[in-house]
Order: structure tokens, then sequence, then C-alpha cells
């Protein structure tokens, strides 16, 4: 059996993309590399490539339904981005701090280290790192 592979790419469902589309170009630093109507215009999406060869991309359905974002319901909980160090966390509470974007500080535990925040639709996300880094 091979190794089980990376995950390549991560995509979340928001109410507004124009609004979504810039606050992830400022928390990414980065414009998009794709943003277009998909599957006969079902929805659009819009596409950001990460360092470390990931993507992340985010869509607007046409037939979105109107239930808010809640980790508590089957689905997503949150999405994590990989921090090498504790240092990298102590970083990225400064760029969220820049950004004006809400966030819990740094919570250490036993298995690590992360920030938690949220996107404009309320969507749990955290940069976390290992222990000793």
């Amino acid at each position: 059996m091979p190794d089980f592979p990376a995950i390549s790419h991560a995509a979340v469902t928001v109410s507004d993309l124009a609004r979504s589309t810039e606050w992830y170009s400022a928390l990414f630093g980065a414009d998009p590399v794709l943003d277009e109507d998909e599957d006969k215009g079902a929805y659009h999406h819009t596409v950001w490539a990460l360092p470390g060869g990931q993507l992340f991309g985010i869509h607007a359905h046409r037939a979105a339904g109107g239930a808010a974002f809640d980790e508590t319901s089957v689905g997503l909980d949150h999405l994590a981005f990989s921090c090498a160090t504790r240092a990298d966390l102590e970083s990225w509470v400064s760029r969220l701090d820049e950004l004006g974007i809400g966030h819990d500080g740094i919570d250490d535990q036993h298995y690590g280290s992360g920030v938690s925040f949220r996107d404009p639709d309320g969507i749990a996300l955290e940069f976390f790192a290992p222990p000793g880094g």
C-alpha cells in the first residue's frame, strides 16, 4: 500500500464572494490564481496557491443554503494551517492583529500550540505548531 497522500486542497463555501476574496487575499498576502464560474454557473470558485503546493479555495454556490457555519454540526470543525514553530505562531498573531482579525491568542497544549480565529462567515481557522517547536 502506498503512503497516504497529503491534502492537496481545501475549499469552503462562503456567503459573500467579494468580501471573502478580499479577506482571504489579505490573510494570504496574495491574489487568487483562479477566479471563475464552474459547472455551468452553478457555483463560482476562487483559489489561492499556498506555499508547499497546497491550494485553498472559496466557493459561492448559486443555490446556497442560508445556514451559518457551525462547527458543532456534522461537517467541518475547523481548518488548521501548519506552522513549524511557536515563534511562527507569534508572527501570525502579529499579522492577525495588523489585519484587525480577532483571535484567541496562542493556546499551548501538550499536543502543540495554536491560534484560533474565524473568517467573515465564522468558519473556524487555526494556525498550529507541533510541540517543542
